[in-house]
């Protein structure tokens, strides 16, 4: 963990100019706006895409050395999307250039552009496609300077292999053009990409470049991370949300052998040893010599519908309708609720820490380093130049779980042991109980049919809190809320349409006359919430495409003849009948006894990749457990870079949604969270997964990339529950689908 990506120091690309030997391709907007000086006024400013539009240098992104070398950036944290592999492919491919020859460099905030959060699926059709637009104007300015060198007209120059060749044979690397004179050009807009027809990288199954150290056992976590003179801290935190410290005795603690340091300030209580396990037995005595002062603040858990509809909510009416020619005379109504879900990541939150010469840097896991940078400075109460982070991958992520939090945790105790390397990890009960959880959320739905039994009226109401308190500000870390001088925690705010949050996908795809589409915004919630995979699309397209089938059994309609029925996007259909096609589906089907049939669509809201999925679910009527037999999913998420990568998001949402559909949910009692481990927490075992798993891809040259991250999770859940329903004969409505749930509603 030792390489340049990861060096205490703050590096400086453009201070390389200075040298000489690299071409680092600078655009300047205020060059770029001054293109034509007799330009009218009214001349628009260049309209940028991708992650262009917030940092339009193109030395945020492409990095070209005298030896030939090419370096890529970007602002996005690799979590397991494969998307490291995906940008190194799209650079290879515009830049003319080995696959192996580059280097990709995720988000660090002294080196990469400020992407913000890695999230809602935007990866691809944000930093890819600047990555993609900076490779290619890259490769144009070397066309230009070979053209210029060789007195040739640049359409008659090629690239190849890192070179730019004439038509008489002469080749001119990349390193010998950048070894010369600096090229300072302005923006382009527009990039002339190459015609998809051409490519030889970009749609190969690449073989993603962070498995082999994930498999064998190297150095691929930030758990992994070992740096010279680190020692391990653990933190003690309070038994409760809103537990107080009110006695503790470290005396006896920071003598125990190998320890370093106690710290305490407020109710931020750590402790910092030589060696990790001296650490965990101090920590623990610590644990047993704090005292707390407890206050029950949770509600009763039997009814969390209860709960949410009896809290203050701000309604909004998010999407309407009308059509009074279209006359329903056939009404169905139903409510679906979701738990409170963890993000069940099987390595505990961790990061490492280092305080040297008065900049903190630590290496973290979490999904946005801008972002968290500025809350850990704000609780340091330093400016945020004063704060590297650097994002090192976490085992288990997609979404807000503790990785912000073990952050803050690693700076504030390595600002009390200054030149020392501090790892600090959480311990796995940590992790479940102080954990940002997915929200709990209900949704009530009613629709009318047609005599035709078509849908005429559609409503649709969703309660839920924010999905996401990521950091931003020094609030939302639990280390700046239980230190001496506490920050307060930020109020909660809705995300905006069209992605929203809570409301994401609550409004449909498909087209009905009359619809109306209600959003509870609950600004107060009784446990920590933040962004959860996928946001309110999981139990959003959960409901939608559950309701869709109930009203396609009431209007005796087969289920995918009843979605295409009311959906006019072309390229919807087309997933849903590549779908249906690649399972077998047949209207009138029978599955096999003891077996059912389910199937589910959705686009991720409604503007990323399409994904429909068709399942075989198993049911043990006498323990009512569920077993996913089969998946078979059909996805469109625009041009197509890797692939296997892509098979591998969508494979891992199946697998990911089929454990919270049937398994998942935080328990707590008055006081406590109490699913605190994996037998309190249960998730997918591997004696539950799919026989099979096929993914059809409609791959779509030369359009734009569509986010693909989150696309199956809801899908997923609706086709298994769809699948339950047919199998046991009852409907059930309430995550998770346990077998004990399934068993209580086969027996009524």
């Amino acid at each position: 963990m030792n390489g340049p990506n990861n060096a205490p120091g703050i590096i400086d690309r453009r201070q390389v100019l200075a040298g000489g030997g690299a071409l680092i391709v600078s655009f300047s907007l205020t060059d770029a706006f001054a293109q034509d000086q007799a330009a009218p006024a009214t001349a628009h400013p260049p309209k940028w895409i991708g992650s262009l539009k917030d940092t339009p240098f193109l030395d945020s992104w492409v990095r070209i050395d005298a030896d030939g070398s090419i370096t890529v950036f970007t602002g996005k944290a690799e979590l397991g999307q494969g998307f490291k592999t995906a940008f190194q492919q799209i650079a290879a491919e515009e830049l003319d250039v080995p696959f192996k020859s580059l280097t990709v460099i995720t988000a660090d905030t002294s080196r990469t552009a400020n992407e913000g959060y890695t999230a809602g699926s935007h990866s691809m059709q944000d930093s890819g496609t600047a990555i993609q637009n900076a490779a290619a104007q890259a490769r144009a300015l070397l066309v230009a300077e070979a053209a210029r060198r060789l007195d040739v007209p640049a359409e008659n120059l090629r690239t190849e292999n890192g070179a730019v060749i004439a038509p008489d044979g002469q080749r001119l690397s990349y390193g010998d053009l950048v070894a010369g004179d600096m090229l300072h050009v302005q923006a382009q807009p527009e990039s002339k990409l190459k015609d998809p027809a051409k490519y030889t990288v970009v749609g190969q199954p690449v073989p993603r470049v962070d498995i082999p150290a994930k498999v064998t056992g190297g150095a691929a976590y930030v758990q992994d991370m070992r740096l010279p003179g680190m020692v391990h801290a653990r933190v003690v935190r309070p038994p409760s949300y809103g537990a107080q410290l009110t006695e503790c005795d470290t005396a006896s603690i920071e003598a125990m052998p190998g320890v370093v340091k106690v710290i305490r300030s407020g109710n931020f209580l750590a402790v910092a040893a030589k060696k990790e396990f001296r650490a965990i037995k101090a920590m623990r005595a610590l644990t047993a010599a704090a005292k707390w002062q407890e206050t029950a603040g949770l509600p009763k858990q039997e009814d969390i519908a209860r709960v949410l509809l009896g809290l203050p909510s701000q309604d909004s009416t998010i999407f309407q309708r009308s059509n009074p020619s279209a006359v329903g005379q056939k009404t169905v109504e139903a409510s679906y609720t979701r738990p409170y879900q963890s993000h069940g990541s099987i390595g505990p939150s961790c990061a490492v820490g280092h305080y040297v010469d008065d900049l903190m840097t630590v290496w973290t896991h979490t999904q946005g380093v801008y972002p968290d940078r500025q809350g850990i400075a704000e609780m340091l109460r330093v400016p945020p130049a004063k704060v590297r982070l650097i994002h090192v991958e976490g085992s288990g992520c997609y979404g807000h779980n503790g990785a912000d939090d073990a952050a803050a945790d690693a700076a504030l105790i390595a600002r009390e042991l200054p030149g020392v390397p501090v790892r600090v990890q959480w311990m796995r009960e940590q992790e479940h109980s102080w954990e940002p959880f997915g929200p709990a959320m209900v949704t009530k739905l009613k629709a009318s049919l047609d005599d035709s039994g078509a849908i005429a009226d559609w409503n649709f109401e969703v309660w839920s809190n924010t999905h996401s308190m990521r950091p931003g500000g020094a609030g939302t870390l639990l280390a700046a809320q239980h230190m001496a001088q506490p920050f307060a925690v930020p109020p909660a705010k809705p995300l905006p349409l069209p992605e929203g949050g809570g409301d994401r996908n609550a409004i449909p795809i498909y087209t009905f006359p009359n619809a109306h589409v209600m959003h509870h915004f609950i600004p107060a919630m009784p446990v920590r919430i933040s962004a959860m995979r996928a946001l309110g699309a999981y139990h959003n397209v959960f409901s939608i495409e559950s309701f869709m089938d109930e009203l396609a059994i009431a209007a005796g309609a087969d289920p995918v003849e009843f979605r295409l029925k009311h959906l006019d996007d072309r390229r919807g259909r087309e997933v849903i009948e590549k779908a249906a096609q690649g399972f077998g589906w047949q209207k009138g089907q029978q599955a096999p006894q003891g077996r059912g049939f389910g199937f589910a669509f959705a686009r991720y809201k409604n503007l990323a990749a399409y994904c429909a999925i068709a399942t075989e679910v198993e049911i043990n009527r006498e323990t009512g457990r569920a077993r996913l037999v089969r998946a078979v999913a059909a996805v469109d998420s625009g041009q197509v870079v890797n692939p296997d990568g892509l098979i591998n998001q969508v494979e891992g949402a199946i697998m990911q949604s089929m454990s919270w559909t049937l398994y998942e949910a935080v328990t707590f009692n008055d006081t406590r969270i109490t699913s605190i481990d994996w037998q309190t927490y249960p998730i997918l075992r591997f004696d539950a997964v799919p026989d099979s798993i096929e993914v059809h891809i409609i791959n779509r040259p030369g359009l734009p990339f569509l986010g693909s991250g989150e696309t199956g999770q809801g899908p997923a859940a609706a086709s298994i529950a769809n699948a339950i329903a047919n199998a046991a004969g009852k409907r059930l409505r309430d995550l998770p689908l346990t077998r004990k749930r399934i068993k209580d509603a086969i027996d009524v």
